[in-house]
C-alpha cells in the first residue's frame, strides 16, 4: 500500500476540519500558539494535549500551532524574564552574571533560575490572555473565508 502526498494532504485537511467551526478552530489555534510561547521548555506540548482533551478541541490543530510557536518560545524567554522582573520586582536584586552563577552553590543557582522562571511565567500570563483574544478574533475572520470551513459552520 502506497500513500501519496495528495492523500496525506486530504487526511491532514480532514483532521483540521473535524466538524469544527471557524471560531472554534481559531480558538484552538490561538490557544496552541499562546501556550507554545510559554517560557518553560517541555511544558507546552503536554499542556496543549491536556487542554485539547479537556475542552474538546482539535488535537492536531492545537499541536500544530504549538510547534509553530516554538521558535518564538526561544526568542521570548529573555523579554519575558525582563518584563516580569520589571513588573514584579519587590526589591533590589543582583544583576544576572554568568561568572557569579558558575561559582554559586547549587541551591543559590536553583533559587536564582526559579526566580527568573517565575518572572517569565508571570509576564507570559499577562500577555497570553489578550493575545489569545486578539488571535481568535483575527483568525475567525480569516477562517470564515475558507469555503470548506464555511460549509462546516453552516452545517452543509
Amino acid at each position: 500500500m502506497r500513500i501519496s502526498p495528495s492523500s496525506i494532504k486530504r487526511n491532514a485537511a480532514g483532521w483540521l476540519r473535524q466538524g469544527i467551526s471557524p471560531q472554534r478552530l481559531a480558538l484552538t489555534l490561538a490557544l496552541g500558539f499562546a501556550i507554545g510561547c510559554i517560557p518553560v521548555f517541555g511544558i507546552p506540548t503536554v499542556l496543549c494535549a491536556a487542554l485539547a482533551f479537556a475542552l474538546r478541541l482539535n488535537l492536531p490543530a492545537i499541536q500544530a500551532a504549538n510547534y509553530a510557536a516554538m521558535p518564538l518560545q526561544l526568542l521570548l524567554v529573555v523579554p519575558f524574564v525582563r518584563m516580569g522582573g520589571w513588573l514584579f520586582q519587590s526589591g533590589p536584586r543582583q544583576p544576572f552574571e554568568i561568572g557569579t552563577l558558575l561559582h554559586a552553590s547549587p541551591l543559590a543557582l536553583v533559587s536564582h533560575v526559579g526566580g527568573l522562571t517565575g518572572y517569565a511565567l508571570l509576564a507570559w500570563m499577562l500577555v497570553a490572555g489578550p493575545a489569545v483574544l486578539f488571535m481568535t478574533f483575527t483568525l475567525t475572520g480569516m477562517l470564515r473565508r475558507i469555503p470548506a470551513l464555511a460549509k462546516a459552520e453552516n452545517g452543509d
